[in-house]
């Protein structure tokens, strides 16, 4: 590709904590999905069902769609996606969170600076 071919694409980050109020009905939710699936293959149902009864963070996956975020933007067109989700321990004062100046990632504690994050009494 040249130059001005790969200049028309973005690469877009997003990370979210989200807090699971009601894992009853995210699980529901998740079921439902799972079920209604027409593209899922049976062999692979089962699988899921039992991925979502048993982790809220793979109950969200299966909600969570990256195309629900630019889907009305005009002007693009969604490239490739990949996204996951997973159960973290998040500490609301700890402050907020920092970008790595060096490659724009936050560290695994969400500070991007290589330090623990601050403890609050």
């Amino acid at each position: 590709m040249t130059p001005s071919e790969t200049s028309r694409y973005v690469r877009l980050h997003v990370e979210l904590v989200l807090e699971v109020a009601e894992p009853e009905e995210l699980t529901g939710a998740a079921l439902d999905r799972v079920e209604t699936d027409e593209l899922m293959p049976e062999e692979e149902r089962a699988h899921a069902s039992s991925s979502v009864r048993d982790d809220a963070a793979e109950a969200l996956a299966y909600l969570v769609d990256p195309f629900d975020l630019i889907g009305d933007v005009p002007g693009v067109e969604l490239a490739q996606a990949s996204w996951s989700c997973e159960q973290v321990d998040y500490d609301p004062d700890a402050g907020d969170w920092d970008i790595d100046e060096e490659d724009g990632e936050t560290d695994e504690d969400g500070r991007g600076d290589g330090t623990e994050p601050a403890r609050h009494p």
